[in-house]
């Protein structure tokens, strides 16, 4: 083996671990691999033989460059929910993905992963290696060019918005599997009383449906049963999956074209929260990533 095929060969080791990080902070797989890929690139090119940790090397320049990304968003106003509705990792079967779950961890629900995408990029990524990668916020410092007590107030104030805005299942897969079959049986069958039953009073509906005119927010019980309503007859069909680590629909077109991916949150084995991609195109990208597209009806 020469040099660069044993570097190569070192950099694959890494390779899940830094697409997990680069999801986390981005939101999205095609910007996550191309940030993996930059820091291929930056391998191949220096004496990695000279690094004595390469793991911890290859995760300062894949938050580098994931930190350049989302400050360039920011720069050219990428603030509508269409381009900062993070991408869904969607799974079928009883349990997650193993290439899934090491993309997503223990919980990375997309109602957090939404919530992500409002902290300032300072703060999603030195709460991202931190709160999730566990890195020291001595190692933190220099990538967000701060002070390491400057970085340990940016993860804190990261924590205190994840904490308020952030809604996570407090009940197993099953369960919310459960939660899930009723409120899409009730859709189907048009069942307004039965659809308010499965909702939280103070349900969250967010959605990016590609189309600026339609409504991308819903709140409360009886807005978000209409529309389920609606959802019920606009599809043909509907399969019931794993999304970001939590119970979620994959609906389908009549002519098996995806038609939507729903990110479900359940408490209490009450609905508090759905999660639409609908934008077809997007959609198409999406479940190519998750290895599913054979796996429509």
């Amino acid at each position: 083996m020469n040099e660069r095929d044993a570097t190569a060969a070192r950099f694959e080791e890494h390779r899940g671990r830094l697409r997990a990080v680069a999801y986390r902070m981005l939101g999205s797989m095609a910007d996550a691999d191309d940030a993996v890929q930059e820091a291929w690139v930056r391998l191949d090119r220096f004496a990695p033989t000279a690094v004595d940790n390469v793991a911890g090397w290859l995760t300062t320049v894949v938050a580098r460059v994931c930190l350049d990304m989302l400050r360039s968003r920011k720069a050219h106003g990428e603030q509508s929910l269409r381009q900062r509705f993070p991408d869904p990792v969607v799974s079928f079967g009883d349990t997650v993905d193993p290439e899934h779950e090491a993309l997503i961890g223990d919980a990375v629900g997309m109602a957090l992963m939404v919530v992500l995408e409002t902290l300032s990029p300072a703060e999603r990524v030195a709460f991202v290696l931190h709160d999730v990668f566990a890195v020291p916020y001595g190692s933190i410092a220099p990538i967000v060019a701060r002070s390491e007590s400057a970085t340990r107030k940016l993860a804190s104030r990261a924590r205190a918005k994840v904490r308020r805005d952030g809604v996570r299942p407090n009940v197993d897969l099953t369960t919310q599997r459960t939660a899930v079959d009723a409120f899409l049986r009730a859709a189907r069958r048009g069942d307004f009383t039965a659809l308010v039953e499965t909702l939280s009073a103070d349900v969250v509906v967010r959605a990016d449906t590609g189309v600026a005119d339609l409504p991308r927010l819903l709140r409360g019980r009886e807005q978000v049963a209409r529309q389920a309503e609606a959802f019920g007859q606009a599809v043909d069909d509907v399969r019931i999956g794993i999304v970001n680590g939590a119970a979620g629909l994959v609906a389908y077109a009549a002519d098996g074209d995806p038609f939507s991916v729903l990110a479900i949150t359940v408490r209490d084995q009450l609905i508090v929260e759905i999660d639409i991609l609908a934008d077809r195109e997007r959609l198409h990208s999406v479940l190519a990533n998750s290895h599913i597209d054979d796996a429509s009806p």
